[in-house]
């Protein structure tokens, strides 16, 4: 591809890149690292807050895919192929557990969650390939109508976001298969 080529034959150009970067990507980038850093420390959370990640990030790859791929022609292909790697993932996701030392608190209404760095990975990976692809389509406007690299980015955007959703769900399954407390 065009950037990796160039970053290999030309390892400053990564210095002009990042000044090119608007100052909001900057700052999505900041926010985005603290959230992935509290999830690597034990916590607690709410099912609603759990849910916020997940919804984060599927918003985060749908507009990647529309703000990509928009006017290639494909956009409706795309995002059936999104959705079609998203399921994907999803059931498959969804055969887990939770991650081990998680746990449910009815009385409380929270889950206790160990801390993980699988959360910070899967947020920088989703955001280290948006923002790869802004860079690459800025360099050659052209590959926003390859169907190869639509395919390509719109799967992963797809595989990734059913991922993060799944292993949430995984979570959130723990609320339902508590046994209920008994009163004395």
């Amino acid at each position: 591809m065009l950037l990796t080529t160039l970053l290999s034959q030309h390892p400053e150009a990564a210095l002009d890149i990042v000044r090119g970067t608007p100052a909001w990507v900057g700052a999505l980038l900041a926010a985005l690292i603290v959230l992935g850093l509290s999830a690597t420390r034990a916590r607690s959370a709410s099912p609603a807050r759990l849910a916020l990640l997940p919804m984060a990030m599927l918003g985060l790859a749908l507009w990647g895919v529309q703000s990509a791929f928009a006017t290639s022609g494909r956009l409706a292909e795309l995002l059936a192929l999104w959705a079609v790697c998203f399921a994907a993932m999803l059931a498959l996701g969804l055969r887990g557990a939770a991650p081990a030392g998680t746990r449910w608190n009815a009385a409380a209404h929270r889950f206790h969650l160990p801390g993980s760095w699988a959360p910070m990975a899967l947020i920088g990976g989703v955001f280290l390939i948006k923002y790869t692809v802004g860079v690459q389509l800025a360099l050659e406007p052209a590959l926003a109508r390859d169907a190869g690299f639509a395919l390509a980015v719109t799967g992963v955007y797809g595989l990734l976001s059913g991922w993060i959703a799944a292993r949430t769900l995984r979570v959130l399954r723990l609320q339902k298969s508590a046994a209920p407390l008994v009163a004395a």
